[in-house]
């Protein structure tokens, strides 16, 4: 390891402002990005390995994770709650979601903003492609644990450090900044994940390679999925001569056949969250949830 190695529990170097703004136009947008529904089509693959049949799912990040049908249809009788940290999204969602007064039969919508959210409630926290749109992953991971009841689990995904490896040498190669900020390795994801009360974290990586026939519809497809939020980036708008020239460097990565190719990295992630073991100290607090966990456990094993 190196010696002065960057402490990836620490918030993520991002421009926070660029951050909020690219989250709020990617939440405004008509549908989540296709590679987001690739991804939730692949970790629901995953779900055999937790044989738990949980009774309320949290599906975090809802819109943008488009993974809610997938999770209703493998957990038929849970109770599949959407999360949204956008304001404006969530009132999309509560709108879309009204029942009409001719259906009474049917169920409305139950859609969340973080602080209505119940610490120890949740049985399986469910959070596709959110992670690396946070700007303080540690922190993000803490709430996710305590949304999660005693014994129950966490499965996400999120992009990796070798996603648009292509891009960010292509930029190397022309002296200019980073194309992207810097996301986190999974094994620093498994190790956040223990800092923040998880237990047996299992990461798992897959790279998903995108072709496009031309510059234009590959950068077009890029703005779908993001923005460069990297602090070091080019100081304010890049002119359409840049462009041309960035579109022109793209284009001479082309393969045989004319198309470009952009790797992504798909980090995926599964913990669950164990049974308390407070510090024994002098005077030890423990929160009501964890010791009503703590219990309920006893009883059973008694």
């Amino acid at each position: 390891m190196p010696a002065h190695a960057p402490d990836r529990s620490a918030p993520r170097p991002v421009d926070a402002v660029a951050l909020a703004r690219v989250n709020a136009r990617l939440q405004r947008a008509a549908a989540a990005p296709w590679l987001h529904g690739e991804v939730a089509r692949r970790m629901v693959q995953r779900l055999p390995v937790i044989r738990m049949q949980p009774e309320r799912v949290l599906d975090w990040g809802s819109f943008l994770g488009a993974s809610r049908a997938l999770l209703h249809k493998a957990y038929p009788r849970a109770q599949v709650l959407a999360l949204e940290t956008d304001a404006q999204r969530r009132a999309i969602a509560v709108a879309a979601g009204q029942v009409p007064w001719w259906r009474p039969w049917q169920t409305s919508a139950q859609v969340l903003s973080p602080d209505q959210v119940l610490p120890g409630r949740t049985q399986l926290l469910w959070s596709n492609m959110a992670l690396h749109g946070a700007s303080d992953p540690q922190a993000l991971l803490q709430d996710w644990q305590r949304a999660l009841a005693v014994d129950s689990f966490l499965m996400f995904s999120t992009l990796g450090p070798g996603t648009l490896c292509q891009l960010s040498a292509l930029y190397a190669g022309l002296n200019w900044p980073p194309p992207m900020a810097p996301l986190v390795d999974m094994h620093d994801l498994g190790d956040m994940l223990v800092q923040a009360g998880f237990a047996d974290p299992v990461m798992d990586q897959e790279t998903v390679t995108l072709t496009w026939p031309d510059a234009d519809k590959l950068l077009a497809e890029l703005r779908q999925l993001g923005g460069n939020v990297d602090p070091r980036r080019w100081p304010g708008l890049r002119t359409p001569r840049w462009r041309d020239r960035l579109a022109q460097a793209l284009n001479r990565n082309a393969d045989g056949s004319g198309r470009i190719a952009m790797d992504f990295e798909i980090v995926y992630g599964h913990a669950f969250k164990p049974l308390p073991r407070p510090r024994l100290a002098e005077r030890t607090e423990v929160p009501l949830v964890d010791m009503r966990a703590m219990v309920q456990r006893g009883r059973r094993l008694g």
